[in-house]
Parts: structure tokens; C-alpha cells; sequence
């Protein structure tokens, strides 16, 4: 009986984070699926190269990444369904309001740049730290920090997170106003001042 090999295990352990970044960058369940086991086959043939200094989850997202910039560049020119427009008609939208949920917080990252989109990600999604995200993306720590800034606040505001917060206390001080009872009269007929804390 042949040995497995110890790598094969890492791989395995390891691909639940690439398929994450593999959706988010491609959009599309079925390329992620073919980007992943792209990935895993490079990684396999590459074993030997691979340090044991290094992270092994960093090393599979560097390899993930440039095969999906690589294929970019040669559909550059196909025409298909990215955004599942027709593929979507073909589907019954879900009846229950978390699934509704997350298919908007879906379309708004799909929305995003591709490069905030990994950043947020990687760091939101995988697991990595700003320096290991910038490793991986082959930039600066602060371009990291900057793209997964920009799109927090990006899916903040196409999600409307914090509105209904903010909507509601100027509800409450707009109700407040003239409401407020007049503060005790004193003996000489003076109102009271009011204490400030």
C-alpha cells in the first residue's frame, strides 16, 4: 500500500479558505469550484517548492490569486453570464428574510473592486492579517488596510448598516422636542435650573 503524503492533508485542510476567496473573486460558483482544484493540482506539483517556514494558507491563496488574474487576462474577451442574470431567472428567490439577507450582502460584494474585494476577504473571510493579506496581494500593508476600509464602508452604506440606528435616535430627539416638562417652579415663582452632568 502506497504512503499518503503529509501535504495531501494540508491541502485538505486548507481548501474550505480557498474556496471563499475563489467565490469572492470569481463570482461564479462553478469557476470557483475549477479555480480551487486548479489551485490544489498547481500546489500538488509544486510541493517540493514549498517552504515549511511559510504559511501554507498564504502560499495557496498566492497561487490562487495569479491563476485567476492568468484566466482573467484570457477571458478578457468571452462574453458570459458574470452576474448569473439569466441564471438567476431560472431559480425561485428565497421566501425567508436571512436568505434575502444574505443574498443582498452577496450581490454588494460582488459589486465591489476586485481588489477590495480580495482584501476583505482574506482578512474578513480567511483569516489573514493586514501584513499576510498585503503578502498575498503582492502589495503594502496600508493598500491592504486602505481597500478593506473602502469596502466595509462601501457595504455599509449599499446595506444601509448603522441607518436605522442613526434614523432612530432623531426620531427620539424629534419626539423629545416640546415634550419635556417645565423644570419645578422655586418659592419665588423662578424656574429651576436644570443640573448639567
Amino acid at each position: 500500500m502506497i504512503a499518503r503524503h503529509p501535504f495531501h492533508d494540508q491541502l485538505a485542510a486548507e481548501t474550505p479558505a480557498l474556496r471563499v476567496l475563489a467565490r469572492a473573486l470569481t463570482r461564479n460558483e462553478h469557476r470557483a469550484q475549477d479555480l480551487v482544484q486548479d489551485t490544489l493540482m498547481k500546489a500538488w506539483a509544486s510541493r517540493d517548492r514549498f517552504r515549511p517556514d511559510t504559511r501554507l494558507r498564504a502560499w495557496l491563496c498566492t497561487i490562487l490569486r495569479n491563476t485567476f488574474y492568468s484566466d482573467l487576462r484570457k477571458r478578457r474577451r468571452e462574453v458570459e453570464d458574470v452576474d448569473d442574470i439569466f441564471a438567476s431567472r431560472l431559480s425561485e428567490g428565497p421566501g425567508q428574510e436571512h436568505a434575502l439577507a444574505l443574498k443582498e450582502f452577496v450581490a454588494a460584494l460582488a459589486d465591489l473592486p476586485v481588489t477590495q474585494r480580495e482584501a476583505l476577504v482574506l482578512v474578513g473571510g480567511a483569516g489573514f492579517t493586514h501584513e499576510e493579506a498585503a503578502q498575498v496581494c503582492g502589495c503594502a500593508v496600508g493598500t491592504v488596510k486602505s481597500r478593506v476600509s473602502r469596502a466595509r464602508a462601501r457595504l455599509s452604506e449599499v446595506l444601509g448598516i448603522g441607518r436605522g440606528a442613526d434614523r432612530g435616535a432623531e426620531r427620539a430627539e424629534d419626539e423629545g422636542e416640546g415634550d419635556q416638562p417645565s423644570p419645578p417652579a422655586r418659592a419665588d415663582g423662578s424656574a429651576a435650573a436644570t443640573e448639567t452632568v
